[in-house]
């Protein structure tokens, strides 16, 4: 009688399965019975301990127009956004000068200006 290749590997991952699995009930029945086991009053410390770590902590927060740092770090985030919109509303206004239609529209201008090429030269070039 020949044993399949399979069932070996099969059986000895559920044995480590199972044996990982005991060994978290084991700790969690451990852990239940010192619990029980020890005195009331450090089953009551314990308690507090948990409920204090739960807990969010209580603390008085300053409320923010009150911080003159934080006023200065909006008023420096503020201009920063500001100069970063300012710089990439040159680059558009310059990468459309630099536009193929732009540089067409200003050609003719140049050589033969008429309305409809300054209409044009508004219109691609901004």
């Amino acid at each position: 009688m020949s044993v399949s290749p399979v069932v070996g590997p099969l059986k000895l991952v559920l044995c480590i399965a199972a044996g990982i699995w005991l060994g978290v009930v084991a700790l969690g029945l451990t852990g239940w019975l010192l619990f029980k086991i020890l005195p009331a009053e450090q089953t009551q410390a314990l308690g507090k301990a948990a409920t204090e770590l739960t807990a969010p902590p209580a603390t008085q927060v300053k409320p923010e127009a009150d911080n003159p740092m934080f006023d200065q770090y909006r008023q420096i985030l503020r201009d920063s956004e500001a100069r970063q919109a300012q710089e990439a509303e040159q680059a558009e206004r310059q990468r459309s000068f630099n536009g193929p239609k732009c540089q067409f529209w200003m050609q003719q201008n140049q050589t033969a200006p008429s309305d409809k090429s300054r209409a044009a030269i508004y219109q691609f070039c901004g």
